[in-house]
């Protein structure tokens, strides 16, 4: 699996780096923030990436940033969005912006992205809210939070997952990490 590639920008377009390393071209296809940012001929990039197969093509995807891919790899994961769609999602809406419209329920905002429809706004509210909402509590939790979210990691659980169960414990200061794992382990309980 490709994880990350670092290499000089030969040309780019709209949604895509021609991306050189070690001799070899690599096309990327990458969101429209990305392009923008990185896509100057003979620039230094690292890009994250994912790696798509199927049976009839090979893609890569980059990203500036791991989140960016993190939120790129979770919108693939709702039926129905593919890769291009995602990559679409992404360019018109940015990360953060598309974050924002999720939590909020904002459908009629995902469906000005075109491809995306009543149904398939609604499906990306419905099977990312949690997910997104996890991601939001994050980025301000505290480092008793990142120790929780760890653990859960170990055990099998998704990122997302665990911030989100991480983010259902009680933030008062008076639970130690022990228990605090404890109460964000009982989230899952309570969801099945």
């Amino acid at each position: 699996m490709i994880a990350c590639l670092r290499g000089v920008v030969e040309e780019w377009g709209a949604d895509w780096l021609l991306v050189f390393v070690g001799g070899v071209g690599l096309r990327v296809q990458v969101p429209a923030s990305t392009a923008e940012a990185l896509g100057r001929r003979g620039e230094n990039v690292v890009l994250h990436t994912h790696l798509h197969l199927r049976e009839d093509a090979v893609a890569l995807y980059g990203f500036a940033t791991g989140e960016d891919l993190r939120l790129f790899e979770m919108l693939i994961s709702v039926s129905g969005v593919g890769p291009r769609g995602a990559l679409s999602l992404l360019s018109a809406l940015g990360a953060e912006g598309l974050s924002d419209a999720v939590a909020a329920g904002d459908a009629p905002r995902l469906q000005q992205v075109p491809g995306v429809g009543q149904k398939m706004a609604a499906r990306l509210v419905l099977e990312l809210k949690g997910k997104l909402a996890g991601r939001a509590a994050a980025s301000v939790s505290t480092g008793r939070d990142d120790e929780v979210v760890a653990a859960l990691v170990g055990l099998g659980y998704t990122q997302a997952e665990a911030q989100a169960a991480a983010a259902s414990v009680p933030s008062d200061g008076s639970l130690s990490v022990e228990e605090r794992l404890r109460s964000a382990l009982a989230y899952f309980g309570r969801r099945a």
